[in-house]
């Protein structure tokens, strides 16, 4: 599991990309270089990361469900993930 500082870190830059969105997407298609330098760094989305919802951990990231490999496994046995059962032939 992640910590919370790291944790927190990443909620704060997925609100930073949010709210700087559509000043970037101006500038940028304006050619306005410097004032895009101006703006804060944590709201570029190259920024974000992929991690976990639920623990934070940035490897083994599901993109489809948001979750790591960890928790989809735990979440799939336990029926919680509808529709995904665990194969067996």
């Amino acid at each position: 599991m992640a910590k919370e500082s790291i944790k927190a870190r990443q909620k704060k830059r997925e609100r930073m990309v949010a709210q700087y969105a559509e000043k970037r997407a101006a500038l940028k298609a304006a050619g306005e270089w410097q004032a895009l330098d101006a703006l804060p760094k944590n709201s570029s989305s190259v920024r974000l990361k992929n991690r976990c919802q639920l623990t934070g951990r940035p490897k083994g990231y599901m993109r489809f469900f948001g979750v790591s490999r960890v928790m989809f496994r735990e979440m799939a046995l336990n029926g919680k993930i509808p529709g995904v059962k665990k194969a067996s032939w």
